[in-house]
């Protein structure tokens, strides 16, 4: 059986219009974040396979695939759930997110920095990327990083709770080639207690992720 499986949308197709169309949403899950989870169990196979040849001959180019396809999946695993169609709006303690509200203040300083900061982080990633909300458990404050394709330049153990998608199979049907529209469009459809729950989850779990006794 497959290790990974490609998670239903939690809305429909046109659930995020006018900020993300249909066929974009459509071919967005269907297409692109379903392979990645056909690569990411296809790499287990011949990872499984190298094992019992004991053929480690393409092993630096397995790793790579495997981290390149699982982190795609679990990046597009977080951003369907990222957003809704009745999203938006600053995060508020009236709307029961105040906890992340105080949070993202106490971080970076206002609401208004941590906007400009991740819409900027977003819209400059080089090439392919991502621009993330990440909670470091160490400091037990809120970050911005760019994902550069699905990996590197983000701090080890720090937990991604919001995701901006900044590849162009994200936009480019509707966007054409305008990514900082895009990304500020996308401030429309966030789903404030969807990472209002992923915060509170990552703190529970701060000390599992700093091996402290």
């Amino acid at each position: 059986m497959a290790t990974y499986t490609l998670p239903e949308l939690p809305y429909d197709y046109a659930a995020l219009e006018p900020v993300i169309n249909p066929q974009i949403v459509e071919l967005h899950h269907d297409k692109h974040h379903a392979a990645y989870v056909k690569g990411a169990n296809d790499t287990l196979e011949q990872l499984e396979e190298a094992r019992d040849k004991e053929a480690w001959g393409a092993i630096n180019g397995l790793q790579k695939n495997l981290a390149f396809h699982l982190s795609g999946h679990i990046l597009h695993s977080i951003y369907w759930h990222n957003m809704t169609g009745d999203g938006g709006g600053e995060p508020l303690a009236a709307d029961g997110v105040g906890d992340l509200a105080d949070a993202i203040t106490e971080s970076f300083g206002s609401y208004a920095g941590f906007k400009a900061q991740l819409t900027k982080a977003s819209a400059t990633t080089q090439g392919s990327g991502w621009g993330v909300l990440a909670y470091e458990p160490l400091s037990g404050k809120l970050i911005v990083e760019q994902v550069y394709d699905h990996q590197g330049n983000v701090g080890q153990g720090s937990v991604p709770i919001l995701v901006f998608d900044a590849w162009e199979h994200a936009f480019y049907l509707q966007y054409k080639n305008q990514k900082v529209d895009f990304i500020e469009a996308m401030w429309q459809v966030v789903n404030w207690q969807d990472v209002a729950k992923r915060y509170a989850a990552a703190k529970e779990r701060a000390d599992v992720l700093l091996l402290a006794p």
